[in-house]
C-alpha cells in the first residue's frame, strides 16, 4: 500500500499548488491513498470552506485532515456533519462536531486515517497519547496513518516512538517547515517530524514576511496576512506499507519549490 501525504495547504497559492501538482504526483507515484492537510486552506490561511474541501477532493485527495485552526472558519459548522472524508483532531474534548478518524478501503485492506493534536505550546486538548491508545481497538486494522498536528519536535517524536510498531505511519504537521528526518522506526512505523506546508514559497510560514518581521521587531500584536502572490511550494511524503502487516518499508519526503522544480 502506498500513501501520499501533503502538508498544510495555505491560502490560494496552496490550493493552486494542489490543483496543479497533485494529479501529476498521483499519476507518477501511483498512491492507493492520498491525504491532504487542509486546515489553513482558506484565502486568509485559517480553516477550510466547503468549496475548498470539495476542490481538494476533486483534485485527488481521498481524506482531508485538519488541526488547531479547524474552527477558524465558522462555515465548517454547516457542513462538517456530512463531510465524511474530513477528519479533525480526535482529541478535541467533549461532543465536538465531526470525526477524528475515518477509514479507506484499499483492495483487501482498510487504512484508518487519524488526526491528533499535540498539547505543548498549543490550546488545551485531551491527551493525544491516551486517545490513541483508546482508539486502537476501535480502529480494528493494522493499517493506521496518523497526522500528528503539534508544535514541538519532541512531542511528535515521543508520540511516534510510544506507538512504534502499532501504527503504520506518524507524520507531523503544523510548523510548516519540512524536516529531514524521514525514517522507519523500530517495529515498522514510518515517521517524519514535519511534512512541511503547501503554499507561498516567498513567505514566512505562508504569511507575508513584512507583517511577521514587524511582530518580531516591535513585539506588538500584528495582523498576519497570507502571501497572495508569487511562487508556490508543495511539501509532503510518500510512504510504502507492507500489504500483509501494515508495517512501513519506506518513507520519502516530497518537495516541489522554485529551488526544487517538479520532474515527472
Amino acid at each position: 500500500m502506498r500513501i501520499l501525504f501533503v502538508g498544510d495547504v495555505v491560502g490560494n497559492i496552496g490550493v493552486d499548488m494542489i490543483h496543479e501538482y497533485l494529479p501529476q504526483l498521483k499519476r507518477d507515484l501511483k498512491p492507493q491513498v492520498t491525504i491532504v492537510n487542509g486546515e489553513n486552506s482558506t484565502p486568509v490561511g485559517r480553516g477550510i470552506s466547503q468549496s475548498i474541501y470539495k476542490q481538494l477532493l476533486k483534485d485527488g485527495a481521498d481524506v482531508v485532515t485538519m488541526g488547531n485552526h479547524t474552527w477558524d472558519n465558522a462555515e465548517l459548522y454547516d457542513f462538517i456533519g456530512s463531510a465524511n472524508r474530513l477528519v479533525r483532531p480526535a482529541n478535541f474534548p467533549g461532543d465536538t462536531p465531526g470525526q477524528g478518524w475515518t477509514k479507506v478501503k484499499v483492495n483487501q485492506q482498510v487504512l484508518a486515517v487519524v488526526n491528533l493534536q499535540g498539547r505543548v505550546f498549543m490550546n488545551p486538548m485531551d491527551d493525544p497519547f491516551a486517545k490513541m491508545q483508546a482508539l486502537l481497538p476501535e480502529l480494528d486494522t493494522d493499517f493506521v496513518f496518523v497526522d500528528f498536528h503539534a508544535e514541538t519536535t519532541s512531542e511528535k517524536r515521543a508520540f511516534a516512538m510510544r506507538f512504534a510498531g502499532q501504527l503504520s505511519a506518524v507524520v507531523g504537521t503544523h510548523t510548516h517547515v519540512q524536516t529531514s528526518d524521514a525514517q522507519v522506526l523500530k517495529g515498522g512505523t514510518a515517521f517524519m517530524t514535519e511534512a512541511g506546508m503547501t503554499g507561498p514559497a516567498d513567505s514566512v510560514l505562508g504569511m507575508q514576511a513584512d507583517s511577521v518581521i514587524e511582530r518580531f521587531e516591535n513585539q506588538r500584536p500584528t495582523r498576519y496576512t497570507v502571501q497572495a502572490a508569487g511562487p508556490g511550494l508543495l511539501s509532503g511524503a510518500v510512504i510504502d506499507l507492507n500489504d500483509k502487516t501494515g508495517h512501513a518499508s519506506s518513507i520519502k519526503p516530497i518537495l516541489i519549490s522554485p529551488q526544487h522544480p517538479y520532474q515527472s
